[in-house]
């Protein structure tokens, strides 16, 4: 399992979660912040080239396919948990983040009923245009106050708009996935009532 490059990048991802969340909690600013998100910077690219490494070697695998989803979403939801515990998020702006968490635990759950019918869920363009929002707004919170002006506009801010915007965008492909995934779970249960001689207009 961890003898493939790609492999050993995604589990790294992993373990970069627990020193992103250390760092930002334990070890004070302005080091704190600028050495969290170097770690959550890591993570971000191996998202990249542990794919791409896969594909471009002809190395996937099943546990690549089973732990990579799984990262992503641990450091999204770590990341806004941590940021949230120091204050970076709060007040109105604790919504979109949870808006983001939730749409993580939807997918993951209509993933999984998926695998089990044989459907796969491809991911669709405005969806990696999220993540790469998504991405870059938790970065910036991440620095937060400890990062220069952007003209009149602070690194806190811009990370906060961009997680308002990422969070829309999540709205959005979440009713997509949440729309295919409804659609394969009734197909589901009338090949059930067909299979047991059960007819769903009359129960009989």
């Amino acid at each position: 399992m961890l003898n493939r490059l790609p492999n050993i990048l995604t589990f790294s991802r992993v373990v970069a979660i627990p020193v992103v969340v250390c760092l930002l909690l334990f070890v004070d600013d302005p080091a704190g912040s600028w050495l969290a998100f170097s770690a959550y910077t890591y993570a971000c690219v191996t998202d990249f080239f542990d794919g791409y490494l896969a594909r471009a070697w002809h190395q996937q695998s099943a546990f690549g396919r089973f732990l990579d989803p799984i990262a992503d979403k641990l450091l999204v939801a770590a990341v806004l948990l941590v940021l949230v515990g120091v204050d970076r998020i709060s007040g109105i702006t604790v919504l979109p983040a949870a808006v983001i968490l939730c749409r993580e635990i939807l997918v993951s759950g209509l993933r999984e009923f998926l695998a089990e019918v044989r459907v796969g869920m491809p991911v669709s363009t405005l969806a990696k245009w999220k993540t790469t929002l998504q991405m870059l707004a938790l970065g910036f919170l991440l620095v937060g106050p400890n990062g220069p002006m952007f003209g009149p506009v602070s690194t806190s801010e811009i990370g906060i708009y961009g997680l308002w915007a990422a969070a829309v965008l999540t709205l959005v492909t979440g009713f997509d996935y949440l729309v295919l995934g409804l659609r394969q779970i009734n197909k589901a249960d009338e090949e059930a009532e067909r299979a047991s001689g059960t007819s769903p207009e009359t129960g009989s």
